[in-house]
C-alpha cells in the first residue's frame, strides 16, 4: 500500500468532520503522522471519544496500512483559542 499523503488525510477527516480545521505532519515514512485538529465537535466529549471521531474518518487507512503510526491532538475551538 502507497503511503497516503498529508493532504488525503485533511481531506478525509474534513469529510467526517466538516467544520474541522485539520493540520497534518509527516514524522517520518510517510505513514507516521501527526495530526492536530479543532472542531466544535468535540464540545462535551472525552479525548477518547475526539480520538475515536478522527480514527473513524481514517478506519480504511489504518486497517490497510496507508497510516501507521497517528499521533493525535485534538482540541474544541475555546480550546485551541487558549493554546494560542
Amino acid at each position: 500500500m502507497d503511503p497516503i499523503s498529508t493532504q488525503q488525510v485533511e481531506e478525509k477527516i474534513k469529510e467526517s468532520i466538516p467544520d474541522a480545521q485539520v493540520k497534518v505532519e509527516d514524522l517520518g515514512g510517510g505513514n507516521h503522522l501527526q495530526a492536530t485538529v479543532v472542531s466544535s465537535e468535540f464540545e462535551g466529549k472525552s479525548l477518547v471519544k475526539q480520538h475515536q471521531l478522527v480514527y473513524g474518518a481514517l478506519s480504511e487507512e489504518l486497517a490497510t496500512e496507508a497510516i501507521h503510526a497517528l499521533a493525535l491532538k485534538t482540541y474544541t475551538p475555546e480550546a485551541w483559542a487558549g493554546k494560542q
